[in-house]
């Protein structure tokens, strides 16, 4: 064991022990300072972190920062001030970034490289696939000198051993949700393989980069520093992998059926600073019944949309099959020009023949479902596009044009609630959003889901039946009847206490340039109903989410700040004396 780090960890305990000391004390290094020692000190054939200290020391950033004390006190194992103590676990995270920044680059296009997405009809601890990366974890896990645990095939555990019974769960997750691939295409025409990390300027585009295997490979790294180093812990550290985080969600509480629940958990699934409150998610499925199509016209037989319920994908397509398809083409192309005009101008509408077929095209901007306001939703405008041309260009009504005039009616390309009449909002949460995403069809039927994120303000049992009562008198005046399946949860809001809060903030807003305040997100991860539980990166909220976007991406540079991040988190939590 490297006695300094040993040392450092009993005068922390003794420091913080005193009154007139505080354990929430800053770090003095500052982003521009971090950035300045990166390029001083950009050699990952740095032997150890020690010797990291040592060169730094002499140099003349070290003096500028007036880090010589603690670096100076640190190597000569004597007792660390509070801020010092913090300057020292800033400096781990700049290390860890630099010893193994091009490492974890390679482990996240490894695991992107895997498709675990959900394969319908197969249960996930059933998928080859996530078989696969069970094992790449579990050999990296074991060449860190980590345990791992493959629960089930549930849930992969890693952990780090420290003293005491407390135990912080950091939560991540290795599914991914579903990729349309022809999406997958730049501006300039640029095709993307989703299951390959495509290097493009600074932006590392690839399922998973952003949500969420960046976060299973930065705490892999985190731990490893902290394992090489010896760092004497107060608690242990458990990396708990879900595999069920974008579908059915019960992996999880799985888990902690047969396991016991770590005393607090970190998501690392959602927004910096420190996410305090999540919404609560919900959907209003409603199928609609196949019939054969009545009237004169053209028949739409087949329309796309979001391929899960929480994904707004960057086109919708419908096609449709008439006698007469050039003219049909030409009409709708008309048709569409005017509505996108009088719509805002800020998507298209492209109708192309395609043998005896018309292929109908919406093209927006893809979106995670949680935030809408950051997207245009081609789903939305599809369908209210089609209920428009009633009247306008022949259509034969079938289950697809019940579908449409159902999501006119009732949502249009409001997200908010407003058409349908149940939108609210809370003061610090956020409104209410409604959110036209998943589009199913099969020889049965037609599916189409609005996806909820539901404030603090009403209880699900409320909005439930909101909803429900106006739909249902939608369908006694419309006389089209789709069933109707609802489901919604409660919001997560936790009053922020204790040390560890004050020092994750401090961790995320010091590294960031950030306000000191908690957030709030309208994504929901696994620590929502779990003790303690909270949201800790990886996303900026300053910057959009690319998650369960087409061409998702994560920038290099954010991907290597989030691996500095959390381990100067992991280091800084795992010393504290009490949380």
């Amino acid at each position: 064991m490297d006695f300094s780090l040993k040392h450092l960890a009993a005068a922390t305990l003794m420091v913080a022990s005193l009154s007139s000391i505080s354990v929430s004390a800053v770090a003095s290094i500052n982003p521009q300072q971090s950035a300045t020692i990166l390029k001083t000190l950009n050699d990952a054939s740095i032997k150890d972190f020690r010797t990291f200290l040592g060169n730094l020391g002499k140099s003349d950033m070290a003096k500028s920062a007036n880090l010589g004390p603690a670096i100076t006190a640190f190597l000569d194992n004597k007792t660390l001030t509070a801020e010092q103590q913090n300057d020292i676990h800033r400096l781990l995270g700049l290390y860890g970034r630099v010893k193994y920044g091009a490492a974890a680059t390679e482990t996240l296009r490894e695991l992107v490289a895997i498709p675990t997405f959900q394969v319908e009809g197969v249960a996930q601890h059933d998928n080859p696939e996530f078989k696969k990366i069970a094992e790449k974890i579990k050999a990296l896990a074991q060449s860190f000198n980590l345990s791992f645990r493959n629960v089930d095939d549930r849930v992969y555990e890693i952990s780090l051993e420290g003293a005491g019974d407390e135990v912080v769960g950091i939560h991540a997750h290795a599914d991914v949700v579903p990729v349309t691939p022809e999406n997958w295409v730049l501006k300039d025409g640029t095709r993307l393989d989703p299951f390959k990390v495509t290097l493009i300027g600074d932006r590392m585009y690839g399922r998973g980069t952003e949500d969420d295997k960046n976060g299973i490979v930065v705490t892999l790294y985190a731990m490893k520093v902290i394992k090489e180093e010896n760092l004497p812990l107060a608690r242990n550290f458990k990396l708990l992998v879900d595999t069920t985080e974008e579908t059915t969600g019960d992996a999880i509480p799985y888990y902690f059926e047969h396991n016991p629940t770590p005393n607090y958990n970190l998501a690392l699934d959602g927004g910096y600073p420190v996410v305090i409150a999540e919404k609560g998610y919900g959907t209003v499925m409603a199928t609609f019944a196949k019939r054969k199509a009545d009237g004169k016209g053209a028949e739409i037989i087949a329309m796309t949309g979001g391929l899960a319920t929480n994904q707004i994908p960057s086109a919708s397509v419908a096609t449709l099959r008439s006698d007469k398809p050039a003219e049909l083409a030409a009409s709708l192309q008309q048709a569409g020009t005017a509505f996108a005009k009088a719509n805002g101008g800020d998507f298209t509408v492209d109708a192309k023949v395609d043998g005896k077929d018309v292929k109908l095209t919406v093209t927006g901007v893809s979106a995670h479902s949680s935030e809408p306001e950051s997207g245009i939703n081609p789903v939305a405008r599809m369908l209210v596009f089609i209920n428009s041309l009633d009247g306008k260009v022949a259509l034969k009504h079938n289950e697809i044009t019940d579908a449409a005039r159902y999501a006119a009616d009732n949502w249009g390309l409001d997200y908010l609630g407003g058409k349908l009449g149940v939108g609210f909002s809370d003061a610090f949460m956020g409104p209410l959003t409604t959110s036209l995403t998943f589009v199913g069809m099969d020889e049965k039927a037609f599916k189409l889901a609005v996806n909820l994120r539901v404030p603090k303000g009403k209880s699900p049992e409320t909005l439930k039946k909101e909803i429900a009562d106006k739909l249902s008198a939608w369908s006694n005046k419309t006389h089209i009847s789709p069933t109707f399946d609802y489901s919604v949860a409660a919001p997560m809001y936790r009053n922020p206490e204790g040390e560890w809060v004050k020092a994750l903030l401090a961790v995320a807003t010091e590294n960031l340039g950030m306000e000191s305040k908690f957030g709030t997100s309208a994504g929901a991860t696994s620590v929502h109903d779990l003790p303690n539980g909270v949201q800790f990166g990886l996303a900026r909220p300053d910057a959009k989410y690319t998650g369960h976007t087409d061409n998702e991406f994560k920038t290099t540079e954010q991907f290597l700040l989030d691996l500095q991040i959390v381990t100067e988190m992991m280091g800084r939590i795992g010393q504290l004396p009490k949380l």
